[in-house]
């Protein structure tokens, strides 16, 4: 009931996530990135707890593929489980269950990874990755015209309804978290219009996170 990607940059050494699904709040359940270390996504009959599993091992040294191997062995219900995931060097892993629900697949590249259950055909994630290898730009606009992909070449077997985008870089905390938890029109476009407002303000936000003396404006009623 899940498409997604886990991403690196190459250029910034930014990691990031786009994900979407039929289920709701698919980004709070689903989505996990560490500045630094890497990106995870933990899907189908999720369990949560995979993805700081994933990143603990991967920020004590191991690769991605040596971290989704040791969790496949020490975790729980793998056989329900998906996880993907990339790390610092863009190595990338993937962990498909066989009792993934539905249609399931992967694909991966350097620097890029995807997965996915109850698609609508097993071309999804191969769309997925060909779409963000050639993309250009920020990786919020290279995640999401992957997302957009993946829902072109056919998505899940039947509508989505929450999306979910996440971006960490240097910082601890991550510098975009976008998600719509629930619509009945496309949350894939709800993310993306979100992002193109969000986008232009994200180095501001840190900025004032950092040092609020050297902050911009607000651009609200009020401030000066």
């Amino acid at each position: 009931m899940t498409f997604s990607l886990v991403a690196r940059c190459a250029e910034t050494g930014m990691f990031g996530l786009a994900i979407s699904s039929s289920s709701p709040a698919v980004a709070a359940r689903c989505s996990f990135a560490r500045a630094g270390v890497g990106a995870v996504a933990s899907q189908n009959v999720t369990d949560p707890s995979l993805g700081p599993l994933v990143l603990d091992m991967m920020q004590q040294g191991h690769s991605a593929p040596e971290a989704i191997s040791a969790m496949a062995e020490q975790a729980r219900f793998v056989d329900y489980r998906q996880v993907l995931a990339v790390d610092t060097d863009g190595r990338t892993a993937i962990h498909s269950g066989p009792n993934s629900l539905g249609i399931w697949t992967q694909a991966q590249a350097e620097n890029v990874a995807s997965g996915g259950n109850l698609l609508a055909n097993d071309t999804v994630p191969q769309a997925i990755v060909d779409a963000f290898l050639p993309a250009s730009g920020h990786l919020g606009d290279r995640l999401i015209a992957a997302l957009r992909a993946g829902l072109v070449a056919g998505g899940e077997a039947g509508p989505v309804h929450s999306a979910g985008m996440k971006i960490v870089d240097t910082v601890s905390w991550p510098v975009a978290d976008l998600r719509c938890d629930w619509t009945e029109d496309c949350p894939i476009e709800t993310i993306a219009t979100a992002w193109d407002i969000y986008k232009p303000q994200l180095d501001a936000y840190v900025q004032r996170a950092l040092d609020p003396r050297e902050a911009p404006s607000y651009g609200v009623p009020g401030d000066e």
